[in-house]
């Protein structure tokens, strides 16, 4: 099976920015752990990052005919990225969302998703354990197992 993991605005930053709330793992040691995880469970990973929209939109609809399943960490899309979300719709492929913070515990604004009513599911506050947790679930879901 072949899982995209899509990562948004300023998620390049990661292991510099704000450790206290983002961790100290970088996206590339967070990508080698789920592309390890995903050869265990025999899904193949493809990774992309991107802080411009466009170039996150253009990716789905070039890749999303040979994938399986997305696991997307919009960023701060998560709260205004319609043609981001009008494209993961557009995939027809199942979402689970993901983010390392906890969303909800934060300012008012961070808590409403536009992606979160066309995902299968949200994981957030699981810091980078939450990209394995959901790496998991979506596989589960593709064999047609119940998450």
């Amino acid at each position: 099976m072949k899982i995209l993991i899509i990562n948004g605005p300023n998620l390049n930053m990661l292991g510099k920015r704000d450790k206290a709330t983002y961790g100290r793992k970088t996206l590339a040691e967070i990508d080698s752990v789920v592309k390890k995880q995903g050869e265990k469970l025999d899904a193949e990973i493809t990774s992309f990052q991107s802080n411009s929209e466009g170039a996150l939109v253009d990716f789905i609809q070039q890749q999303s005919s040979s994938a399986d399943g997305i696991i997307i960490n919009p960023g701060a899309l998560t709260h205004y990225g319609f043609s981001l979300r009008d494209a993961l719709a557009d995939s027809g492929l199942p979402i689970i969302e993901v983010h390392l913070s906890n969303i909800y515990a934060r300012e008012e604004w961070r808590a409403k998703s536009v992606i979160a009513p066309i995902a299968k599911g949200q994981i957030s506050g699981l810091g980078w354990q939450g990209y394995i947790v959901a790496l998991q679930a979506l596989l589960a879901e593709l064999k047609g197992e119940n998450i």
